[in-house]
C-alpha cells in the first residue's frame, strides 16, 4: 500500500496527496495500490488492517534541508515515532486527524502488524494556509513517484523471493 498523506490546504503539507495522486494514474508493481489519504487517518488505519504486506506513507516532512529535498526512512519496527513527519505535541487520538504515528499507534494496538514500513518524505518551503505546493515541492513531486515505484519494486522481488519459499497471499 502507498498512502499519501497530508493536508491540501496548507500548502506543501499536500506532498503526499499529489504523489498519490500522481502513482494512482498509472500501474503500479503487482499487487500493490496506491491511495490519497489525506487527513484521513482512520480510514487509513481501517485499510492497513486488509492484510497489507508492507507501507509506504509519503508526507511532507521537515528535517532541515532545503525545501524540496527527498528523503526515505524506515521506521524500526514498533517505533511510537515516524521521525519528522508530524509534531509530538499532536493529541494521541482525533479521529478526524490522525497522523501517521497515530494510526501505525492504533494498528499495533488492535494487533495489525505490517512486516515493513517505509516513509517517503519531502522537505516542505510552505506549510501555511495556502492552496499548492511551492516550486521546489511542486518540483519533486515526479522524482517521488520514481523513487516510490523503485522501493516497491524492490520489496516486491524480496517477496517473490520469500514467496518462492512459501505463499502467504498478502498484498503491498
Amino acid at each position: 500500500m502507498v498512502a499519501g498523506v497530508g493536508n491540501v490546504f496548507l500548502g506543501d503539507d499536500g506532498f503526499g496527496v499529489a504523489v498519490a495522486q500522481r502513482l494512482a494514474a498509472a500501474p503500479l508493481p503487482d499487487g500493490a495500490r496506491a491511495a490519497d489519504f489525506g487527513i484521513r487517518g482512520v480510514h487509513l488505519a481501517y485499510e492497513l488492517m486488509n492484510d497489507y504486506e508492507g507501507l509506504v506513507l509519503v508526507d511532507a516532512m521537515r528535517r532541515d534541508g532545503p525545501p524540496g529535498t527527498l528523503y526515505v526512512l524506515e521506521p524500526e519496527a514498533g517505533a511510537e515515532e515516524l521521525p519528522g513527519c508530524r509534531d509530538a505535541a499532536t493529541p494521541a487520538m482525533d479521529a478526524h486527524d490522525m497522523d501517521p504515528e497515530t494510526v501505525l499507534r492504533v494498528l499495533r494496538r488492535l494487533g495489525v502488524r505490517l512486516p515493513w514500513v517505509l516513509v517517503v518524505g519531502c522537505e516542505p518551503a510552505v506549510l501555511e494556509e495556502e492552496m499548492g505546493l511551492s516550486p521546489p515541492v511542486r518540483g519533486a513531486v515526479d522524482e517521488a513517484a520514481r523513487l516510490v515505484r523503485e522501493l516497491l519494486e524492490q520489496r516486491m522481488d524480496r517477496g517473490t523471493a520469500a514467496a518462492d519459499k512459501g505463499t502467504d497471499g498478502s498484498h503491498a
